[in-house]
């Protein structure tokens, strides 16, 4: 988020409603607050601008695509080789999410697969970093979703 600007009221409700939907028409955000679309397009920019929206996104059910191997990958790293592995990890194309984190492990890393061995040879790989702990998944009850602003 920009230092220097911070969201008001409105800008709130603009996100909140394409948080909901991103493909909200600009047309219908301003109906819905009473505002002129020009005003609320010059918010959405501003917020864009400033970094606050970061970008519009579509949620895919990845089982669609074959993709039913879900797991998290915790991994420890020396602090010297951080670069290297976030360079490296950055490359991985089932790589969902990777967080540097407090804890027994430094890292902690969302994955999807379509097979248990494609996730076998992640794991082999990324052993070069340190020692890991794989958590595959069974069921979601909650899926990801935005917080309030």
């Amino acid at each position: 988020m920009a230092e220097n600007y911070t969201p008001d009221e409105t800008d709130r409700q603009i996100i909140s409603l394409l948080m909901k939907n991103a493909r909200m028409p600009v047309k219908e955000i301003a109906k819905e607050l009473y505002l002129t679309s020009p005003t609320v397009s010059t918010r959405i920019k501003k917020l864009k601008e400033n970094g606050i929206i970061t970008g519009f996104h579509t949620s895919v059910d990845l089982s669609s695509f074959g993709y039913n191997i879900k797991a998290f990958v915790n991994l420890e790293v020396d602090p010297k080789d951080k670069q290297e592995f976030y360079d490296f990890i950055e490359k991985i194309p089932n790589v969902i999410e990777c967080n540097c984190v407090t804890g027994d492990y430094s890292m902690i890393i969302e994955v999807a697969f379509k097979r248990t061995e494609e996730l076998d040879h992640l794991i082999n790989v990324l052993q070069k970093y340190g020692h890991t702990k794989t958590l595959i998944v069974f069921s979601t009850s909650v899926e990801h979703r935005d917080v309030p602003v």
